[in-house]
């Protein structure tokens, strides 16, 4: 059962867990966390009469811990300490209901205030249902336009990263159709210094090296396929070169990921969602992480949906979730060193 959290505890950093749509596996990986050894102060911001009905019925024995507002206990195996947001009791694992939408949303807006009031030192996400979510009449593109909103209309930029692969997006969720719109030259400088920016500050890189993928297929194949590349990407990989930085392409994306391509790169930029992750998620899928960057905050996610079929069979795979608690660990440590 339930009891209150107590309060003096060494600073480890907060990390702040929101499951997601409660009727895929997001609640079922976030159980499997009280298994671990986890050096962090880890937070689930969900339901707690839904978490105990899931742990039930996957038959795990976990103690519930609530959060009460003060400093969170070190994560200790066997147990979950949970911020209550009502609203998902009822919840059905495989079956979606538009009725939980506003509470997955409550969710993100507890963990995201949390966090730019500092009581939380990053958020780690699971998976949501966007069409769920569109379907209750709430307007919503996604966890990384979400957070950017929640943080004042920041600009994000969505990095997936899965063994030693690097991978972000000028443009995010968009239709195919709109993506040459939404590519400028503003937006394709902004991405690659803000890749620059986190692989120097985040991952240590002194000199970070990065490509840049075209969006038309040979890189436009000097402008017989398309005028984007020489006319709009190219410019904004010459300016940051002009300001010091180890920027190539505009690459054909049909090659930009080959070994030999990748063999002296710290990170790809690509154009559009489906152009750098399907190459991603081969290497990596399970594993892979998603890392919002442009944010006050810190975010990790993990690299996979709600997988509804899935849901309450004890059969989800762990793998994602573990690796962005770990980074989301690994960044917020940085920081603190850093401050």
């Amino acid at each position: 059962m339930s009891k209150s959290a107590s309060t003096n505890h060494e600073r480890l950093p907060a990390i702040a867990l929101t499951p997601g749509e409660p009727a895929g596996i997001g609640p079922d990986i976030a159980l499997r966390l009280a298994r671990e050894a986890i050096p962090a102060r880890v937070v689930i911001v969900a339901d707690p009469a839904m978490l105990e009905a899931r742990a039930r019925l996957l038959g795990e024995h976990i103690e519930i811990i609530l959060a009460d507002g003060n400093v969170p206990p070190p994560h200790r195996p066997g147990t979950l300490c949970v911020l209550p947001v009502a609203g998902a009791a009822n919840a059905v694992p495989g079956v979606l209901d538009v009725r939980h939408a506003e509470y997955v949303v409550k969710c993100l807006s507890e963990a995201a205030d949390g966090a730019l009031k500092g009581r939380f030192d990053a958020i780690c996400t699971g998976p949501v249902h966007k069409g769920v979510i569109n379907d209750a009449g709430i307007p919503f593109t996604g966890h990384t336009e979400y957070f950017a909103a929640r943080c004042g209309d920041v600009r994000p930029v969505m990095m997936l990263l899965a063994k030693n692969l690097r991978v972000a997006l000028v443009t995010t969720h968009l239709p195919l159709r709109a993506v040459p719109d939404a590519i400028s030259t503003t937006l394709v400088s902004y991405t690659i210094e803000a890749v620059a920016r986190a692989l120097r500050d985040w991952f240590g890189i002194a000199a970070p090296r990065i490509s840049v993928c075209g969006l038309n297929p040979h890189a436009g194949e000097g402008g017989h396929l398309g005028l984007e590349d020489d006319a709009v990407i190219a410019p904004a990989i010459a300016g940051a070169r002009a300001q010091g930085l180890h920027v190539t392409g505009p690459l054909p994306a049909d090659t930009a990921f080959t070994p030999h391509a990748l063999a002296n790169v710290d990170a790809v930029v690509t154009q559009y969602h489906d152009q750098g992750l399907p190459v991603l998620k081969a290497v990596g899928f399970g594993h892979a992480v998603n890392l919002t960057l442009g944010l006050p905050i810190i975010r990790t996610s993990v690299d996979h949906g709600t997988a509804v079929d899935l849901a309450g069979r004890g059969t989800a795979d762990f793998g994602s979730l573990g690796a962005a608690m770990a980074l989301a660990i690994q960044l917020a440590r940085g920081r603190q060193r850093a401050t």
